[in-house]
């Protein structure tokens, strides 16, 4: 097999995201990969898309059939005009156009041996048993990986051969294990003693670990892989170290992963014998049922010439026969299996089998996907062999319900593969529909791409609205598929709909670059979610999922939701009164929560410690002293301000300089002196005793070690290069990225002494409280910045690699982990954690997008039970797939009172408007709840604990004038209803009540509450 050519550089910039799933030697052999796809209908399409966004080096297609209608339900390459043409020729350009730095070939000729030797990988989406047989028995001669995809209908199927004795460099997705040393002992075994915050227990027996940065036993540093052993206590046995030097202090113990090789059978023999990935036995009989579907299938196919059509009843019952005549399937170790065949999934399979879904396409194209990227990698485990999904929970459960052959029938429109498995009836429901698609990132761009497909909101009064306040950058290229270089820097809500309304001319989409949270609920209001009939959310932080529910929850509207981080994703559907309402991982920090202040400056443990005190360095240094400095002519009210306090920081900004700086060389010098002022003054300071004599470290609490400055090393002076360039942006000077002219400098250069680094101002200039007298004297002191612009301050960007500002941090973090003893890292780890960046990549984000889709069919179908929706998960390095009924909503009950997450208490305000008084009587006399307490938000509009008098005025006030009077706001003019929180006499802890609807009608209307007592 050959593999491409290539001295291209990766582009870390544009696989930003992508890097933290695959790592740099992944990546880098994908580069270098040639692929063959054979079959560009639907399936195919989404995986040669995936893979290249993902960037291989060479994908080869293969598909000479004319496109006709049924293609167009998934392949969004094509479109009317292409009809007739090549699928393959047709879809190049566009396929092309997704990533430049792939090449993108079209082959016309028939596949033979030959041809085959050129590639790594071959995929076969659309083709026979027949060729199936033949090309797979061709690759696993040839050792050239080999994969067929399929998809019928509402099921799908794949298939991998890597041949015999496939290595899996690097089997799993997770990081390897890593923690800080507390102290090594000498004896046989070693016993190693990890930090407290090291998570000792995430080490099992057997690991096999190396060791770095280790200080004093240095021995072990780089050593070969040596295996562990897990003490009751959390300290590790490590071998014999009876005749290393004696430990001293930091290092780091190190997990090292082993490389797996595994084998897999030609598709010839695993036909009949076929290893299924399933997770219970039910799975593997389904899987073995579907298996035997597929097989008939074809063989129909064979027989006739044709597939079944679409719900004829006697082509089902042709295909269930030639199932049941197969030749029965033997388990892994050849014997026979006994369970017999399921004929009605067989049934259903066949009946529903001409069709070609987009949600289908995008789960199997993203699966297949993976599996090339680990054919081609080396990362992460292949399927071990065949892998079945279905989704024909999708069809209704009652057989009166079902499609007929003549509402399947052929239309001769873009969505005749979807009707054949639904009915035109079903896509009339489609098209009048009208959703909220919330995100236009990379699983936004999947869902409304699937929403083009579809025909959601394409006709009638229907349509789509997509909200995303966000503009694109370039590392969103490899993976959200709406996206082109030329669109950068625009709104991704505006490029997303055109680019949606391009794939499906009749699809209705309007863009909204509006946040949509508590700010903006004057946009997104009662009116705005009345014209909705549901929400599919694309979010990347749990406090925005979280707002979007709730707002779901008060509208009683479904939603679709979905998320992946690496190469796990989830999908999820919550339907009022029929699933529980969405919850977060109830564990979630807070996810923008800093660690103590004490813990960073003082006592750092781990990495995060000290990237979130590089963080604070980057912003003191270079934000906010630059905006105190720029803010200095309102000194006088410094003190009532809320801003950073200038006269401690600007000793900071001066550094080893006494005035501003006018050369490279100063900023040089400036750098220098804070390098010393940070790793050496500031640790020596640390370590002395206290008046009373005492020190602020105590046994065994690693004490830190003071750095001295050497130009040899490459981390100080990365320090220096960054700071000085920083620095220099600051002050609107030239920087210089030509690190062996700054070592030369740095070689002369004399370090700055202790007096050099001493505040320029005097003590009583250190407080924010300044008098007359006071402030005087520091303008005195600025006068040195006011001849010139105002400095410029500088906001941390961690996706511009050219601007020093990841870099600064990188090296700063380095060497107070060096100070520390705690292994540092690396700029890539650094970015990823300063930078909050979620590991992403294509397979996963189509996969959740195409799980989203099936959950759509079933809402807009009609009312289903609880048993008809599926949450979803996966996790494609692993090959785990799960799909689970979700939980009905907890039932809660007070009294007489039974209700739910998704019931309400509704009270008209009537007309005249009730008083607050009316509104505590109402809900006394028709429901029993006797009111302790009424909110709005957090305001409080009444209170048993209230004096007789307080509670006598509000009690006389209509309810809208004691909002206005508590809160000062008065209801929006399109404004429906208010809502109120209860608390009763009598309830529970956990007891919580309904929110109460305050209806804002117009009209006087009959009491009444949706909630029967």
């Amino acid at each position: 097999m050959d593999v491409l050519e290539t001295s291209k550089l990766l582009d870390e910039e544009l696989y930003s995201r992508q890097l933290y799933v695959l790592g740099l030697p992944a990546m880098q052999r994908l580069q270098g990969a040639k692929v063959l796809l054979s079959g560009l209908q639907g399936l195919g399409a989404e995986v040669a898309k995936n893979l290249v966004l993902m960037g291989v080096g060479s994908l080869t297609l293969h598909d000479p059939h004319p496109t006709c209608w049924s293609d167009l339900a998934a392949q969004f390459f094509l479109s009317e005009k292409d009809l007739a043409r090549s699928r393959a020729e047709a879809s190049q350009e566009l396929l092309a156009k997704l990533n430049g730095a792939v090449q993108v070939h079209v082959y016309t000729g028939d596949i033979t041996e030959d041809l085959l030797q050129n590639f790594q990988v071959v995929v076969l989406t659309t083709s026979n048993l027949e060729e199936q047989l033949k090309v797979g028995t061709l690759c696993h001669k040839h050792r050239v990986c080999f994969l067929v995809a399929d998809t019928r209908g509402l099921v799908g199927q794949l298939f991998c051969d890597f041949g015999e004795n496939f290595t899996v460099q690097d089997p799993t997705e997770a990081e390897p294990l890593t923690a800080a040393i507390q102290h090594i002992s000498k004896g046989s075994p070693g016993i190693l003693t990890l930090r407290k915050e090291a998570g000792a227990h995430y080490f099992r027996d057997g690991d096999l670990v190396t060791f770095s940065g280790i200080e004093g036993m240095v021995e072990l540093n780089h050593c070969d892989p040596r295996p562990i052993r897990v003490q009751e206590d959390g300290t590790l046995e490590i071998g014999d170290t009876s005749n290393f030097s004696c430990y001293s202090r930091g290092g780091a113990v190190i997990e090292v992963t082993s490389s797996r090789t595994v084998s897999h059978e030609p598709l010839d023999a695993a036909l009949l014998q076929p290893r299924v990935v399933a997770r219970s036995p039910q799975d593997v009989h389904r899987a073995h049922c579907l298996h035997q579907a597929f097989r008939a299938l074809h063989k129909f196919q064979q027989l006739r010439g044709r597939p079944p059509q679409p719900w004829d009843p006697a082509d089902a019952e042709r295909v269930v026969g030639l199932a049941r005549a197969l030749d029965p399937l033997r388990g892994t170790e050849g014997e026979p299996l006994e369970k017999p065949l399921d004929e009605a999934l067989v049934r259903t399979v066949a009946l529903s089998s001409a069709g070609s879904l987009s949600p289908m396409a995008a789960v199997l194209g993203a699966v297949a996907a993976q599996e090339v990227l680990k054919a081609v990698s080396g990362k992460f485990m292949p399927l071990d062999q065949w892998l079945y999904f279905d989704a024909l929970d999708c069809l209704p459960e009652d057989e009166e319900h079902l499609p007929n052959p003549e509402d399947c029938s052929p239309r001769c429109c873009r969505y005749d593969g979807q009707i054949a498995v639904f009915g035109a009836g079903f896509q009339e429901k489609l098209s009048h529909q009208r959703y909220l698609l919330v995100g236009a990132g990379a699983i936004g761009c999947e869902l409304l791409k699937g929403f083009a497909l579809v025909g959601l909101g394409a006709g009638g009064s229907g349509g789509v609205t997509v909200a995303d306040m966000d503009h694109i950058e370039r590392s969103n290229l490899s993976r959200q598929f709406l996206f082109r270089t030329q669109d950068i820097g625009k709104p991704k809500a505006k490029v997303a709909a055109e680019a949606a309304h391009r794939l499906n001319s009749d699809l209705r989409v309007t863009p909204l670059t509006h946040p949509l949270d508590s700010t903006t609920e004057h946009i997104y209001g009662d009116e705005f979610f009345s014209r909705v009939d549901g929400v599919a959310a694309a979010l990347d932080s749990f406090q925005a999922r979280r707002y979007v529910a709730a707002r779901c929850t008060h509208y009683l509207k479904p939603l679709l939701e979905a998320g992946t981080q690496g190469t796990r994703g989830s999908a999820s559907v919550f339907i009022p009164h029929v699933t529980e309402e969405y919850k977060a991982p109830a564990s979630t920090p807070s996810e923008d929560a800093p660690y103590p202040v004490c813990t960073v400056r003082y006592f750092p443990s781990t990495v995060e410690h000290t990237l979130q005190w590089a963080r604070g360095e980057f912003e003191g240094l270079f934000r906010q002293s630059a905006e105190a400095i720029n803010r200095q002519q309102a000194l006088t009210s410094l003190a009532d301000t809320d801003g950073p306090n200038l006269p401690a920081l600007l000793p900071v900004v001066l550094g080893a300089l006494r005035s501003r700086p006018r050369t490279w060389r100063d900023c040089v010098m400036w750098a220098l002196g804070h390098w010393q002022l940070s790793f050496h003054d500031g640790i020596a300071q640390l370590l002395r005793p206290n008046e009373d004599g005492t020190l602020l470290w105590s046994d065994p609490t690693p004490r830190p070690k003071p750095l001295e400055f050497d130009a040899g090393q490459d981390m100080h002076v990365l320090y220096v290069l960054a700071a000085a360039n920083l620095y220099a942006q600051m002050h609107g000077l030239p920087g210089s990225q030509d690190q062996p002219a700054l070592r030369e400098m740095l070689k002369v250069l004399p370090l700055p002494g202790p007096q050099d680094l001493a505040p320029v101002f005097p003590s009583d200039l250190a407080s924010a409280k300044l008098g007359p007298e006071q402030v005087q004297r520091l303008h005195e002191a600025l006068k040195v910045w006011s001849v010139d612009a105002p400095l410029r301050p500088l906001r941390f960007e961690k996706d511009d690699d050219s601007n020093f500002h990841v870099d600064f941090v990188t090296a700063a973090a380095s060497l107070r982990a060096q100070n520390y003893g705690i292994p540092p890292a690396n700029r890539a780890q650094s970015k990823r954690i300063v930078g909050q960046i979620i590991p992403a990549i294509a397979t996963s984000t189509a996969a959740v997008a195409g799980l989203v889709g099936l959950e759509l069919y079933k809402v807009v179908g009609g009312p289903r039970p609880l048993r008809a929706f599926r949450h979803s998960y996966l996790h494609l390095a692993e090959n785990s797939f799960s799909r689970w009924v979700p939980s009905a909503p907890a039932i809660q009950k007070f009294n007489s009172l039974t209700w739910t997450c998704w019931d309400r208490l509704k009270v008209p305000a009537g007309q005249p408007e009730r008083t607050l008084k009316s509104l505590l009587d109402h809900l006394q006399e028709q429901h029993g709840l006797k009111v302790n307490m009424l909110l709005q938000g957090k305001a409080m509009l009444y209170s048993v604990r209230w004096s007789p008098e307080k509670q006598a005025q509000c009690l006389s006030l209509r309810v809208t004038e004691l909002v206005q009077q508590v809160t000062g706001q008065v209801p929006e003019p399109e404004q429906q209803v208010l809502v109120l929180e209860l608390s009763c006499e009598g309830e529970d802890e956990d007891t919580t009540f309904p929110p109460l609807h305050y209806e804002l009608c117009k009209e006087a209307a009959p009491l009444h509450s949706n909630i029967e007592p």
